[in-house]
């Protein structure tokens, strides 16, 4: 017996009776040969760590715009943060770790440079739109891998998908990962904010905090502690009433205080006009673009709107600034040596 299938069979004697069990994972688009020693889950969360869209999350923005200082948040921290907490409930609830695991550091790959300002800037000008979760399963499917994709299993991607507060997640540990998201950026974002003093924790209603918690830690253990103790043994996962609702006013406080505040979101204005820049200034050179996305306008018959779209959402702040520093802005002129 090889180890894959002892961890199968491990798998049915300890998860909870709702969980994804790998064995009975809907596979994958293209049929591949099972591994001897890991899970189809396991695979697929190793896929997506060793993957060149997961590096790069290291180099994007999730709220403060290239901030002076190694301790703010990226969108690679972010992601680390949202698995460390979907795979904490998902251990409590029994459920499969791997898959949970796999969804997590999967959900931002479609994620732009500049955070949700590159995001809107890319919706604003493509004719197709542009949407990061939608995105991600475009990274995961096609861009990966010189064009291949991942071939992930239909489980993780369903979750990358649906992570977004309006998804639906077919998986409980989809369910786990679309909560831990916002659970974990609701409360980073909170010490990001308190770093940059732009928000004190005395700003934060009472209403919410007398509910949740004082601090960072109180928040994750009280909310984490109350999925728990809601979905143990139950076929979706759920929060009580006064937490969802504490959580959802603090997300709205959030919005209101940090996300729109001008003093966190000065540069946005200039961050979108470069990303709309750029994407006209390669759609009119698009022989400019490497040769992996271009192939994909003659082996998919992609629009090279789309193609575009791709190559600047898959840019760092830093590769995007550069681009445009290389682009558009002048060098001094130096005499050239004989």
């Amino acid at each position: 017996m090889d180890i894959r299938i002892q961890q199968e069979e491990l798998e049915y004697a300890y998860l909870n009776r709702y969980a994804s069990y790998s064995r009975e994972s809907k596979g994958r688009d293209i049929p591949e040969p099972e591994c001897d020693i890991r899970t189809c889950y396991q695979r697929d969360r190793d896929r997506i760590l060793h993957c060149k869209s997961f590096r790069r999350l290291k180099h994007k923005t999730q709220v403060f715009l290239a901030p002076e200082g190694d301790h703010y948040r990226t969108r690679l921290t972010h992601t680390l943060e949202v698995a460390q907490i979907a795979r904490t409930i998902s251990k409590a609830l029994r459920l499969n770790e791997e898959l949970t695991e796999a969804i997590a550091l999967g959900h931002d790959l479609g994620h732009t440079p500049f955070g949700h300002s590159g995001e809107d800037a890319l919706n604003s000008i493509c004719k197709e739109g542009f949407r990061h979760y939608e995105q991600s399963i475009r990274v995961v499917e096609i861009l990966e891998n010189d064009g291949r994709g991942l071939n992930l299993t239909k489980e993780v991607r369903d979750g990358i998908l649906n992570h977004r507060t309006a998804g639906h997640p077919s998986t409980l540990e989809g369910q786990v990962v679309r909560l831990s998201d916002k659970i974990a950026y609701i409360n980073h974002d909170i010490d990001d904010a308190m770093r940059a003093e732009i928000l004190f924790e005395s700003d934060i209603p009472d209403r919410y905090t007398k509910v949740l918690g004082k601090s960072k830690r109180e928040r994750l253990n009280t909310i984490i502690c109350d999925i728990i103790a809601n979905s143990m043994d139950m076929p979706q996962i759920n929060m009580s009433e006064d937490i969802a609702d504490a959580m959802s006013g603090l997300r709205a406080f959030m919005f209101s205080s940090v996300y729109t505040n001008p003093k966190a979101k000065s540069e946005e204005k200039k961050a979108k006009n470069m990303l709309i820049t750029l994407y006209q200034y390669y759609l009119e050179n698009f022989d400019l673009l490497p040769d992996e996305y271009k192939k994909l306008v003659e082996t998919r018959r992609e629009k090279q709107e789309r193609i575009v779209c791709d190559y600047i959402a898959g840019m760092s702040d830093t590769y995007a600034i550069n681009a445009f520093k290389e682009l558009f802005v002048p060098k001094p002129w130096t005499r050239v040596q004989k």
